[in-house]
């Protein structure tokens, strides 16, 4: 294992062995001196017997994929799965697919309008400021979808801005666990019904002060 570009980074390289598509995810099983390492990746071309380099970015054990009905003792769910020698692979400034609370944001120079309440529910700001007395309860929210991440932990990843709230604190954005049949795109403006969850830690260091769980995406 060598060091990434990243600190704190380490990565592996060998041949693939295995790969195959799922959600929308590339899995691949790599050879290495070390012994055989899976790893997952936001989908890209890659064929048996070709040498990448992964960068052991999120272990995950025990981790069961519901769209493939397999099982992983260990997995790294990563970034970007590169070339062998390709630098981008290891230096990648990409969040890691499970992003903590905060980390994602709109397109450079994209600007959300700040959306009213949908009817009988709330703001994404007013979620952060009352989660204390939310926690357990069910509450809607609306936005637009900033990031989405499918098949991780059983569950599909929305992060969700209505415009209201501060960067700065981090109250414009809220993460939203739904389903693996729940699929929205980047850009879409979605309505969710789910349960607040305060101070969620999912382990590997992705902790949620606020998090909105088993949600329901109304249909458009």
């Amino acid at each position: 294992m060598a060091p990434a570009g990243q600190p704190g980074i380490q990565t592996v390289s060998g041949t693939v062995r295995e790969t195959m598509d799922a959600a929308s995810y590339t899995y691949v099983r790599v050879g290495t001196d070390k012994g055989d390492v899976w790893a997952a990746a936001p989908q890209f071309a890659v064929k048996v017997g070709e040498r990448v380099t992964v960068p052991l970015e999120m272990p995950m054990q025990n981790f069961h994929s519901q769209s493939l009905s397999r099982d992983f003792p260990l997995i790294y769910f990563v970034s970007k799965i590169g070339r062998e020698g390709d630098t981008q692979a290891a230096s990648s400034s990409a969040p890691p697919l499970v992003s903590a609370h905060g980390a994602s944001a709109p397109e450079p120079g994209e600007r959300i309008q700040p959306m009213a309440a949908p009817g009988g529910g709330m703001t994404i700001a007013d979620v952060w400021a009352k989660r204390s007395s939310l926690a357990g309860k069910t509450v809607t929210v609306h936005g637009k979808v900033v990031k989405f991440n499918g098949g991780i932990l059983g569950k599909n990843w929305i992060h969700l801005q209505d415009g209201t709230g501060k960067a700065a604190d981090q109250s414009n954005d809220i993460t939203v666990t739904a389903a693996e049949d729940v699929v929205v795109k980047v850009g879409d403006t979605i309505t969710v019904t789910g349960t607040v969850a305060i101070d969620k830690d999912f382990g590997a260091g992705y902790a949620y002060a606020a998090i909105l769980e088993n949600a329901r995406v109304a249909p458009k």
